[in-house]
């Protein structure tokens, strides 16, 4: 573990890996980006795995290696490859040779146990603004939280990685769904992900939960809008430091929060 004084956890989406600034996906430059957050715990959305356009990468093992994390676990969320042909990963998929696309969860600290969440599909299929410049219309996906049960002395209990529907209302339920599934868990417990909820919402509807850190992610050159959210259950430590990074790599800022011992 890096030396923070206390835990260092971050959310990031991705974006696979590709740079807004010319549209290319660099291994090297996702290396580059996560090692700069310096994580103990980094949960990832839009994650590829052996995917063409990532250059066949398992973008989780990377992360993985370049943050010299002990335990990693990537869960596809699809089979198949978003805006093309795709097919709902299985509850219990594993990746394969083909590729896929979902979540992860990296953590300098051991994980004693993973537990995987189903949060359902939207139907719906919306504009969206892709790269924050054009608009397209998108099929929602499948959405699935990952959570991981750290092995004591760690500063918090349960850290859960997830990526809401982008349908307004669904997101509502799938959150409260997983609010449901992950009370049971060793605290304190932490949610953190692309909730597709912009600020104040997620604190709101969760009235248990705390809102850790308030600031824009979206989309990462002028950030305008708050996506990527952390929420503490109780007991979680105080809060030492609170940003957002950004990084060579996605159209989101990556989300870092340092909690004290």
């Amino acid at each position: 573990m890096s030396d923070h004084g206390g835990v260092r956890l971050a959310t990031f989406n991705l974006l696979h890996g590709r740079s807004p600034a010319d549209g290319v996906v660099c291994p090297d430059r996702l290396r580059a980006a996560v090692a700069e957050l310096d994580a103990d715990v980094l949960a990832l959305q839009e994650v590829d795995h052996s995917q063409p356009r990532s250059g066949l990468v398992d973008q989780t093992a990377l992360v993985a290696d370049a943050l010299g994390a002990r335990d990693a676990l990537f869960v596809p969320a699809l089979v198949g490859t978003p805006g093309q042909r795709w097919r709902a990963a299985g509850a219990d998929e594993e990746p394969r040779d083909e590729p896929t696309y979902g979540i992860g969860l990296v953590s300098r600290h051991p994980v004693a146990r993973w537990v995987r969440i189903a949060l359902g599909t939207s139907r719906a299929t919306l504009p969206l603004l892709v790269d924050a410049r054009r608009p397209a219309l998108v099929r929602d996906e499948p959405r699935v939280a990952l959570a991981a049960v750290l092995e004591p002395p760690a500063p918090v209990g349960t850290v859960v990685a997830t990526h809401l529907a982008f349908t307004p209302g669904v997101n509502v339920l799938q959150l409260a769904r997983l609010a449901r599934a992950v009370e049971h868990l060793p605290g304190p417990v932490v949610i953190l992900g692309d909730l597709n909820m912009p600020g104040a919402v997620p604190g709101a509807l969760l009235r248990r939960w705390q809102t850790l850190v308030r600031t824009p992610t979206f989309p990462t050159e002028r950030p305008r809008v708050q996506f990527d959210h952390v929420l503490a259950g109780a007991g979680t430590p105080p809060v030492r430091d609170a940003r957002a990074v950004a990084t060579a790599v996605s159209d989101h800022r990556a989300l870092v929060v340092d909690l004290a011992a």
